[in-house]
């Protein structure tokens, strides 16, 4: 899967995130996306995988032989498809996974049941069951407790088992290892060496621990 922006720029109001972003992510690749806080990593992140509109330019996802673009002057009718059936590219989310401290787990639910539902519209990695991603992530003895019990390091572990396990070429991680311990932070890296290889990780981050294993990197203040 390819994943292309051309002079693509967001902003808010007058005030630019970044502009003319030029950049190509490929399957099998490790990207990076580092600046200060508040220089708008997270934005890029989100623009990337299509959870928000461009300003300017142009977002193209190609799998295959199909592509899926988007331009600023059709965000009201969200993605134009080419070469795609007409109702696909309302299912481009199954493509990508997300995690990040500003995306919510439910916490009435168990993170086995979490999972289950979360499943139910995005397949998770055939290899394993439920159990064994609970086991995975180091939460086999709270797997019958409510999200709402844990703490904050466990329901981090809970955000990444969703993305990582999930069934999809792309995964887009912004700031994972956010309220993760030591072992917390050594668990990540296992999962990225275990179960990333061959897909499309972007990270965005400042920590050199969770982003350490990316090969080509991007600093946000380039594009101001």
């Amino acid at each position: 899967m390819t994943i292309s922006l051309s002079d693509a720029g967001k902003r808010y109001n007058r005030d630019w995130i970044f502009r003319h972003f030029t950049y190509t992510f490929n399957s099998g690749n490790n990207y990076a996306i580092t600046g200060p806080n508040g220089s708008g990593k997270s934005t890029l992140l989100q623009a990337i995988g299509g959870a928000i509109g461009l300003s300017e330019g142009a977002l193209v996802v190609s799998r295959e032989s199909s592509v899926v673009s988007q331009k600023p002057e059709v965000q009201s009718s969200g993605f134009q498809v080419r070469g795609l059936a007409p109702a696909d590219h309302e299912n481009l989310y199954r493509d990508i996974a997300i995690a990040a401290p500003y995306l919510e787990v439910i916490e009435e639910m168990t993170v086995t049941e979490f999972l289950a539902f979360h499943q139910t519209f995005k397949p998770l990695l055939p290899a394993l069951t439920i159990k064994e991603i609970v086991a995975e992530v180091g939460l086999e003895t709270a797997a019958h407790k409510q999200i709402r019990y844990y703490s904050s390091g466990m329901k981090q572990r809970v955000k990444l088992a969703q993305a990582i396990f999930s069934d999809v070429p792309v995964i887009l991680l912004d700031e994972p290892c956010t309220n993760l311990d030591n072992a917390g932070v050594v668990l990540y890296q296992q999962l990225i060496h275990t179960y990333c290889k061959n897909r499309l990780v972007v990270v965005s981050s400042n920590d050199e621990a969770e982003y350490g294993f990316c090969k080509e990197r991007i600093n946000i203040s380039n594009f101001k």
